[in-house]
């Protein structure tokens, strides 16, 4: 039930590109919003909700100009910036911003506009997110933005994330670290660029690290990727289990993780120790180095 500090009833003229048929009033309280229409049945999204969700700038400005608050919510708290975050309308969302809109709302279900630009894919809703104080890093309790980027294969999105500091070790109870969701989801791009970055290679979900998650994905290129980067094929899960014990008997993956079972090269000795002391970002420092070609490529996984 919410409490409900001020009521007002407001009577809109609208242009006919956001006008819909039948009686149309606007109901506020506070920062919250119903509609009532012909039947007397109530929906909680607002005109303004609907233009920002389907990109009409020229019916979002023209609502706005009226009046309109921009912060008006949905009984899930769903904000306006939301919608247009979620559909990637970069000009619906910079409008909104750039008239109060509440960069870091937060929903029932922990989700931000920043969240929903990363389920869209938008790279360009990510900037102008990150440009108007949009929290990169969130508390564990909300619906993680970097998370969600990886899993749906959002590479670009996860960069910008990653570059406005964001622990790419980052562990969520459910989800796990991003490489973890990279690998159960198998965004093989994302899995390059996190080890590239300096992901931990054995971080997952608790005891369940990425190789397992690969292991159960049946997916070779991952496999090899990370025991390239030095995962450990011998480490065991809450269960018991290790990467070979979920892999599926006679497979590509089960004969993958029987090669890396023994010691590795001393070549692949020597590239591991490399990388763990230049730390995270090795990836630049390795050019500062002025070494020979063929060994700076094979430094970098080239």
């Amino acid at each position: 039930m919410l409490q409900l500090t001020e009521g007002k009833e407001k009577n809109f003229e609208v242009s006919e590109s956001v006008r819909r048929p039948g009686l149309w009033k606007e109901i506020s309280f506070g920062d919250y919003i119903c509609h009532t229409f012909q039947g007397d049945c109530w929906a909680d999204r607002s005109p303004l909700h609907e233009a920002a969700a389907q990109g009409r700038l020229l019916a979002l400005k023209t609502l706005i100009a009226q009046g309109v608050n921009v912060n008006l919510v949905t009984i899930n708290r769903v904000s306006s910036l939301h919608e247009a975050c979620l559909g990637g309308h970069v000009a619906c969302a910079k409008a909104l911003l750039e008239n109060g809109a509440h960069v870091n709302g937060v929903t029932v279900h922990g989700a931000t506009p920043l969240f929903n630009a990363c389920c869209s894919g938008s790279a360009a809703c990510v900037n102008v997110l990150l440009e108007f104080g949009a929290k990169a890093q969130l508390e564990l309790h909300l619906a993680s933005p970097i998370h969600e980027a990886v899993k749906r294969g959002h590479r670009e999105c996860m960069e910008i994330l990653l570059a406005n500091n964001v622990n790419i070790d980052q562990e969520v109870p459910q989800l796990g670290t991003p490489l973890y969701v990279a690998c159960t989801y198998q965004r093989v791009d994302c899995v390059k660029k996190l080890l590239e970055l300096g992901a931990s290679v054995d971080h997952g979900q608790w005891l369940d690290t990425p190789l397992h998650a690969a292991a159960r994905q049946s997916n070779v290129e991952v496999i090899h990727l990370l025991t390239d980067y030095g995962a450990n094929v011998k480490l065991r899960n809450a269960q018991g289990n290790s990467a070979l014990d979920l892999a599926a008997p006679k497979s590509g993956v089960e004969q993958a993780l029987l090669l890396r079972e023994g010691p590795p090269a001393l070549s692949q000795l020597c590239r591991l120790c490399v990388r763990k002391c230049l730390g995270r970002a090795c990836h630049q420092v390795i050019y500062q180095l002025r070494l020979p070609e063929p060994l700076e490529r094979f430094l970098l996984y080239q």
